[in-house]
């Protein structure tokens, strides 16, 4: 059986370039999928925002991340990586952490090299574990994982803390502790894209943020442009909640400024149509389903 973790690494050898948007519930995942993108990823900051009502300081805990991941990973057929934080814990954790994620039906795992707790990367007061600890923790997922093609990805945040050489530097210890893939959280412009991808033996991934709109700790790069750099993947962690909250806030404002007229409020460019949400999620199916099993005159057996 070719598993979804393969799917993922084929992908990544024959794809330009492979577009990870960032998803965070039920709606989000599958509507990566229904328009078409190959792969997602979960945002740990979107979950946190989303399930929780906080904001992505590491208070979310290893058990809201796997419950969360597993209902996405099921609910769509399309490779679905996980963002894991800084593994929560040592090396001897991420050994069992890695293990929990892969059953969890996730292709990978994202461990980055903050100090616990962690914070969202684009927030001030980062700082960042001796680099030895952060590869023992590669190589412990790595020894962890069950199936050979799960794919580990070793995050650096070393950028913002002590520059782009001490970030390379991590990220060559990383690839040789095993790491998969390499992303170097804030890096900026195409010189320091280039000249990580250049110094790593493995494919780099960048984040791009809000994808649509630019933002200081991320670039805003045409996608095209990146693979022509030597990118392999790039994520959208933000753009999907971004785009939520911003569709969200419309509708609120236009129901709450229609509350004192007697004339109803008709916003179909506000809205999807029920028939468009039916659809996503299934609910066709379900008529379907009632008529093979729901029918008690039908039972021969």
């Amino acid at each position: 059986m070719v598993t979804k973790a393969r799917v993922f690494r084929e992908l990544l050898k024959s794809e330009p370039i492979l577009v990870s948007p960032g998803v965070f519930d039920g709606y989000s995942a599958k509507l990566v999928e229904q328009m078409g993108y190959k792969t997602a990823c979960t945002t740990g900051a979107g979950l946190a925002n989303a399930r929780l009502g906080v904001p992505d300081t590491g208070i979310m805990s290893l058990t809201d991340n796997l419950e969360a991941v597993r209902i996405l990973a099921r609910s769509i057929t399309i490779p679905l990586m996980a963002d894991a934080d800084t593994g929560y814990g040592n090396p001897v954790t991420v050994f069992h952490v890695a293990k929990l994620f892969e059953e969890a039906g996730v292709v990978g795992i994202n461990i980055e090299d903050q100090v616990s707790p962690k914070r969202c990367g684009h927030m001030a007061g980062k700082d960042v574990i001796d680099a030895r600890e952060m590869a023992r923790k590669i190589e412990a997922a790595c020894n962890a994982r069950r199936d050979d093609d799960f794919v580990i990805l070793a995050r650096t945040d070393a950028i913002a803390v002590e520059g782009l050489d001490e970030a390379i530097r991590r990220a060559q210890l990383y690839v040789k502790a095993g790491a998969d893939l390499i992303f170097a959280d804030a890096i900026k412009g195409e010189d320091q894209i280039r000249r990580l991808v250049e110094s790593v033996d493995v494919p780099v991934s960048v984040n791009m943020g809000f994808g649509l709109r630019s933002r200081p700790t991320t670039p805003l790069i045409p996608v095209a442009r990146l693979a022509e750099l030597g990118v392999k993947r790039v994520t959208l962690p933000r753009m999907l909640p971004a785009a939520a909250v911003l569709a969200m806030r419309r509708a609120l404002v236009a129901m709450k400024d229609s509350l004192d007229s007697f004339e109803p409020t008709e916003r179909p460019d506000l809205l999807t149509d029920i028939d468009d949400l039916w659809d996503l999620m299934g609910e066709n199916d379900v008529a379907g389903l009632e008529a093979r099993y729901m029918d008690l005159d039908g039972v021969t057996y």
